[in-house]
């Protein structure tokens, strides 16, 4: 499929910070596609080349290889305008998780226009943990369960992630509070994002 821009908006965020819970509810939302890449990873069939390579990275807490992650999402993207459940021309993409690092933002500006940044930004770790390891539990999610890998995510979102901040214009950046209800997180986030709906 030929290359198109498509207006983007990133949930940025610390892991735990909510924004698979925020992009979710977003997504239900008229004039939003959202996009997760741990979605798209999760939904591999794990004994396939592509879901064994990617799980040798999930599992220990590591991020998946620039180039199988941004082929696996754009693939996954042109399945999806294919199949006329996501429409460029009417409908923002928001992507959740990513891009993870600056290399990745690099080679993203081929396929997206980023709009704004919504950064979930909470400097406590300790609760974002609780977090995880409360939605370990409840998903069955084994890669959130382990406290010693939860750690080593937070080492590599403060090395390889927040870096992206600065790659982007810091107009474009909308700091939000995560704590609090999924409903008042979300009223945040539409009072930041919906200039842009009228663009």
């Amino acid at each position: 499929m030929a290359n198109q821009f498509h207006p983007a908006l990133l949930l940025f965020g610390v892991p735990g910070a909510g924004k698979g819970t925020q992009g979710k509810l977003l997504g239900e939302i008229d004039g939003f596609f959202h996009l997760s890449s741990g979605d798209i990873f999760r939904a591999l069939d794990p004994d396939s080349p592509a879901g064994q390579e990617v799980n040798a990275y999930t599992a220990r807490g590591a991020l998946v290889p620039d180039e199988l992650t941004i082929r696996l999402w754009k693939n996954w993207l042109d399945r999806q305008i294919a199949d006329s459940r996501y429409n460029p021309a009417h409908e923002l993409l928001l992507l959740d998780g990513i891009p993870r690092n600056v290399s990745q933002c690099e080679i993203l500006q081929q396929h997206i226009q980023v709009l704004k940044i919504i950064h979930l930004a909470s400097s406590d770790d300790q609760a974002m943990i609780d977090r995880i390891k409360k939605r370990a539990f409840e998903q069955n999610r084994a890669d959130d369960a382990d406290e010693d890998i939860i750690r080593h995510r937070f080492e590599v979102y403060r090395n390889e992630t927040v870096p992206i901040l600065k790659f982007y214009p810091s107009e474009l950046v909308a700091t939000i509070d995560p704590f609090g209800t999924p409903a008042e997180v979300l009223k945040r986030i539409m009072e930041c994002v919906m200039p842009l709906m009228n663009r």
